[in-house]
């Protein structure tokens, strides 16, 4: 095999409706189009979301609640998942890179540290937020806690 010879499968690929092209192609005067109204014009386009004059879905279903633009999204850790770590990889910092480092976040979220499971090694402790629980599971085991 080489260059000169690759072709793609057969029946991956078909030939494009030549239109517009005389009366003798079978597919001229209206070019497949059918006759008058919008669709046979050029330049025609369809609205987002239009149903041919039917009451849109967009508009009939009713709407309620609402998007608050301040909200702040964090990316929950427990503390089981931090004492596993620090034991499996023999950590004394847990921070936002050894996190990321592992697959726990991801480079944009927020951290935030939740109560469950205990921590029992001595442990400094780097996210953006922490539970009241977390943080006082880590200083009772000796450890510190920083915000981000």
């Amino acid at each position: 095999m080489n260059l000169s010879n690759l072709k793609p499968a057969a029946g991956s690929t078909k030939t494009k409706k030549r239109i517009g092209r005389g009366t003798g192609s079978g597919r001229g005067g209206t070019s497949t189009r059918g006759h008058k109204g919008a669709q046979s014009r050029s330049g025609y386009s369809v609205k987002i979301g239009f149903e041919g004059g039917q009451m849109p879905l967009q508009r009939r279903v009713p709407k309620f609640g609402f998007k608050n633009v301040n909200r702040v999204e964090y990316s929950a850790v427990n503390l089981d998942v931090i004492q596993a770590l620090a034991e499996k990889f023999s950590l004394t910092t847990i921070d936002f890179d050894v996190l990321k480092e592992h697959g726990l976040v991801s480079k944009n979220e927020l951290v935030k540290v939740l109560g469950r499971g205990e921590v029992s090694s001595k442990l400094e402790v780097k996210a953006h937020a922490f539970s009241a629980s977390a943080q006082k599971a880590i200083e009772v085991a000796g450890g510190s806690v920083v915000k981000l």
